[in-house]
């Protein structure tokens, strides 16, 4: 068993390309099943969030591979992300 404190001390690591997404800010829970669906991971820009919008990365509970003691990894494609983080357009 364990509690969501310690699951949003872990750091989320994907394994696709090896980059840290951050840390867990919330999960989505089914209430009718009792089952974790998603974890999402909240980021902020620079200056602790000042000057910047929040970002969030959605990660459906079947793209988990793996929890740890220390991270959890995971398989997320990321394209948006990317695109953000790149600067590149968005269709």
């Amino acid at each position: 068993m364990i509690r969501i404190s310690e699951f949003q001390l872990k750091d989320v690591v994907n394994v696709s390309d090896g980059r840290k997404l951050g840390n867990i800010g919330d999960i989505d829970i089914n209430l009718d099943t009792g089952k974790i669906e998603s974890i999402i991971i909240s980021q902020t820009g620079k200056l602790l969030g000042f000057f910047s919008k929040e970002d969030e990365i959605i990660i459906p509970w079947n793209q988990i591979i793996k929890i740890g003691t220390d991270v959890i990894l995971v398989r997320h494609s990321g394209i948006e992300h990317e695109q953000q983080q790149l600067g590149m357009p968005k269709d």
